[in-house]
């Protein structure tokens, strides 16, 4: 049994369908084609909505105080030399979006805005907590030995795995992950990194992270700079436009392999 934990913008499935079960089944049914295998899916993405329908949240401008923090250290990690405009936080804010817009595209600003929502949604204590024992629940539920976490689900995944040492899991496979991220995820970390590094979960036999070369939410692509005991994949192109849908990492080969074994 494989069971997967979704990223970002998922909010559909449970607008579409009406309850969070509904939700994961439909979901898990897409992931399954995509995969070309069975498949379930931990489905949260309702506890992180915040009123606010997806698509029409995608101004970098509209983010609160929590979130533009977010958004700037995102910039931050991607620019080899970091420059902010001195003043008003919004100052840096714009500057920072076009940075972003100029060297990646419009796609890539909306995609970090709407990420640094959800990853806001996510550090709230009540939130995580519902996330990690939602996911702990249904990996336990399942029975599932494998996990394929994408994203935002790569954290969610990691920590719940973390806080529940007595699931035992013998492959981990985290795509597109933004784990390594330090001052929006890896600093955030519970438990927090040792040393300045990360570790596998206890009981994971395996972890291995795959990444597409163009993807900004996995930042760095190499886990291995800031984890121990994880295995780092061959650089993907899974898309030059899409280069972090859940549904290219899926469908590609090293994936594929991985979940075949």
């Amino acid at each position: 049994m494989i069971i997967g934990v979704h990223g970002i913008g998922n909010y559909r499935y449970f607008r579409d369908h009406g309850t969070a079960e509904a939700a994961s089944a439909a979901i898990g049914a897409d992931w399954s084609r995509w995969a070309a295998r069975p498949m379930s899916v931990a489905y949260y993405a309702h506890l992180l909505h915040r009123g606010v329908a997806q698509g029409e949240d995608d101004d970098p401008m509209t983010l609160d105080d929590a979130e533009r923090e977010l958004f700037l250290a995102w910039v931050d990690e991607l620019q080899e030399t970091p420059q902010r405009a001195q003043g008003p936080l919004t100052a840096g804010l714009r500057q920072a979006a076009e940075w972003l817009t100029e060297n990646h595209g419009e796609r890539a600003t909306r995609l970090v805005t709407r990420f640094v929502k959800e990853v806001a949604a996510y550090l709230e204590d009540d939130q995580r907590a519902e996330v990690t024992e939602l996911v702990a629940g249904q990996v336990r539920r399942s029975g599932a030995r494998v996990v394929v976490a994408h994203s935002l689900g790569s954290v969610a995944a990691y920590e719940t795995l973390w806080a529940h040492p007595g699931l035992e899991i013998d492959l981990l496979v985290t795509l597109g992950s933004p784990l390594g991220i330090r001052s929006v995820i890896f600093d955030r970390l519970r438990p927090a990194p040792e040393n300045d590094l990360g570790a596998r979960p206890p009981g994971v036999r395996r972890w291995v992270n795959l990444a597409d070369v163009g993807d900004i939410v996995a930042v760095p692509r190499e886990l291995t700079r800031r984890f121990a005991g994880v295995e780092q994949g061959d650089p993907l192109t899974i898309g030059r436009i899409d280069f972090h849908r859940a549904k290219g990492y899926l469908g590609c080969p090293p994936v594929a392999a991985l979940l075949h074994l």
